[in-house]
């Protein structure tokens, strides 16, 4: 068994050349659901994302959500966001991160990054045509330690994502 190399460098500056730039949409109204699970979901990409912001992804590495972000706790400080359960709204710790691995998964579809774990929502549409920018099916459904998102980069080139809330 191989083992896997995964990106855990970082590197504030700025690359030369931007591949895919793409913005996203933090809190939507969903019907009756409770807004504070927008506000809450605006909090938890907070603490998320300095953990992706900067990470290269050099040739020959895979990039591992989970791996850079860890588990999202209470402790850590973690909110009550949205999330999907038995193929509706439901709420949990960290709910709405997959807005996050969302937009990751828009920005490697248009680069030559390699998607080696991605796990689709299912069949529900939390957001049918409200604002929508990207096509349906492209999203992903994470779970801390069971479902991740990973891409692994084969080429010659080192990538880097930009993160910023």
């Amino acid at each position: 068994m191989r083992r896997t190399n995964l990106s855990t460098t970082r590197d504030m500056q700025d690359f030369p050349v931007v591949v895919y730039r793409h913005n996203s949409l933090i809190r939507r109204k969903l019907g009756n659901v409770d807004l504070a699970l927008q506000e809450n979901k605006a909090v938890s990409l907070g603490l998320a994302a300095p953990h992706i912001d900067g990470i290269l992804i050099r040739p020959g590495e895979t990039f591992s959500f989970w791996k850079l972000v860890g588990h999202c706790s209470p402790k850590r400080g973690y909110r009550i966001g949205l999330t999907i359960n038995n193929k509706g709204p439901a709420s949990g710790i960290a709910g709405g991160l997959c807005q996050f691995t969302n937009l990751l998964h828009w920005m490697v579809l248009h680069s030559p990054l390699e998607i080696i774990e991605h796990h689709h929502h299912g069949e529900i549409d939390l957001f049918p045509d409200f604002n929508r920018q990207i096509p349906f099916g492209t999203g992903t459904s994470i779970v801390y330690n069971y479902l991740d998102y990973r891409v692994h980069n084969p080429t010659q080139n080192t990538f880097q994502f930009r993160i910023s809330l």
